[in-house]
């Protein structure tokens, strides 16, 4: 219900609820409040958004908002005071994930480096994808602006977080990573994922990839893996000795149903259900509760790349599936699209089973994450900081988005695109037979961007119904040099397509 609109995204921060079931408008959104509180997502002194923001957010009138913070305050689940805002109250109780009183209900997908960026001259094989030299024009997918990192917001909180770090900070510390960010992060994913965790499920990792190492040392497989994703990650897995299995992915997401059904029993599944990567569709509800059901009658994981679940921006995002199972789910999460790949962090959300288990996988030292980085993502998440980083860039990749769709659909009106409702990229769909020429093309025209063929697992099997296509990044280009990407893109599709 609802959808995002610019005027949420300058107010308060995000705060995801879930709003079904019976009743009108006001007392579904007070049952999610409360549910929020008692199952701990929404902690005793958490400040909520201004009602005003949380309606934007919600679709909902502001005054249904004002009614329902209203009620709660008199029920004593929160209170409101003048300049403080309205918090969650001090003697609301959480109960921990997975007891009695937690309610049960029945990429990052990142990059491998030079495998996506233009700077190494090559020819495009037969997957379609080119790297070639010094293009001018960088439309490979999953890569943030450098020039959006927050300078000024992160050094005041590298300062904050310097000043307050105890000495011990500076030791060796916890393999777990620093407490202060596993709290800030917990707090964090429960208000806009829907995550039910606590800081001593959460291991900070240097980003999904160490995650995915860290895990197929723990949970040896084999795992199956949508038949489109990162080769990076696959291959990741294939070092370890985890061998993959593919599962057919439509526009509905992951065909979740045919686990059961795979050659060979899997233990785990790597799914990308809030924006399949790269091809951006969504993992619908049924498929979202069969794939929960698969794991708890099987006794199999979930591994949840969670790799661009702030960046929604068509309705609101749709919350973790760890939420629903935190016994059976693991989330993975980064900064790499949300900050910079620089910082090198990420983290696992883990069931209370495989924490120890992870954390021996790790080792006793730390070498990947500073921990100094760590303590200031954690004042940067806590003070507010990072959720207007994430509110500024939402609006500015949604215009991106925007332009992207309708330069295309002006320029080269015979294509379509697709997966446009969250992330940092689309597909543009072209004529089969037409991917491997139209890679090629963009090269010529100085653009760097990938074919959608590059992203198929090799043993997946040969769907006719779907088309060649690119899978075109647009976050990355400083504003300067966007439109001219995007009118050398254009020449490129308008010279395959004519010819």
């Amino acid at each position: 219900m609802g959808a995002w609109t610019e005027a949420a995204e300058v107010l308060g921060a995000d705060l995801h609820l879930e709003l079904t079931g019976p009743g009108s408008r006001r007392a579904v959104l007070i049952r999610a409040l409360r549910e929020a509180v008692r199952s701990g997502r929404l902690e005793p002194g958490a400040r909520l958004p201004p009602y005003r923001s949380l309606a934007a957010d919600l679709g909902l009138a502001r005054n249904t908002v004002a009614d329902a913070y209203a009620e709660l305050v008199a029920e004593g689940w929160l209170t409101s005071r003048q300049g403080s805002g309205t918090r969650v109250a001090a003697r609301a109780v959480a109960t921990e994930p997975g007891t009695a009183g937690t309610a049960s209900t029945g990429g990052t997908a990142e990059t491998a480096g030079a495998a996506g960026a233009a700077g190494t001259a090559g020819a495009a094989g037969t997957s379609g994808r080119v790297v070639v030299a010094s293009v001018p024009y960088d439309l490979v997918q999953g890569k943030p602006d450098p020039a959006a990192f927050p300078r000024t917001a992160w050094l005041a909180a590298a300062r904050r977080a310097l000043t307050a770090a105890p000495h011990e900070a500076f030791g060796i510390g916890d393999p777990r990573g620093r407490v202060e960010l596993r709290r800030a992060l917990a707090e964090y994913l429960a208000r806009v994922r829907g995550v039910r965790t606590s800081a001593d499920r959460i291991v900070v990792c240097s980003g999904t990839a160490h995650a995915l190492r860290l895990l197929a040392r723990t949970v040896t497989g084999p795992w199956a893996v949508e038949e489109y994703g990162l080769p990076f990650h696959r291959g990741l897995l294939a070092e370890a000795g985890v061998r993959t299995v593919p599962v057919a992915v439509d526009e509905n997401g992951a065909d979740v149903g045919a686990l059961p059904f795979l050659p060979g029993a899997v233990d785990a599944v790597l799914l990308t259900p809030a924006h399949q990567f790269p091809t951006g569709g969504p993992l619908l509800p049924d498929r979202r509760a069969a794939v929960l059901d698969w794991a708890r009658e099987t006794g199999g994981l979930v591994v949840e790349d969670d790799y661009d679940g702030e960046f929604r921006y068509d309705r609101r995002p749709v919350g973790a599936l760890q939420g629903l199972a935190p016994e059976r789910t693991v989330l993975l999460g980064s900064v790499s699209k949300s900050l910079s790949p620089m910082l090198r962090i990420g983290w696992m959300v883990l069931p209370g089973t495989l924490v120890d288990a992870v954390v021996a996988a790790k080792g006793e030292r730390e070498p990947y994450s500073s921990a100094t980085d760590q303590l200031t993502l954690a004042d940067f998440v806590a003070s507010g900081g990072y959720d207007r980083h994430v509110r500024r860039m939402r609006r500015h990749h949604r215009g991106r988005r925007d332009r992207l769709v309708a330069v295309l659909a002006e320029r080269v009106p015979e294509v379509r695109v697709t997966g446009l409702a969250a992330g940092l990229h689309a597909v543009v769909e072209l004529p089969r037979g037409t991917q491997r020429a139209a890679v090629e093309a963009a090269a010529r025209h100085g653009v760097a961007v990938e074919g959608l063929a590059g992203y198929r697992h090799p043993d997946a099997a040969d769907d006719v119904r779907r088309a060649d296509g690119l899978v075109v990044g647009y976050a990355t280009p400083p504003e300067r040099l966007y439109g001219a990407a995007l009118d050398a893109l254009c020449a490129a599709l308008g010279e395959v397509l004519s010819g």
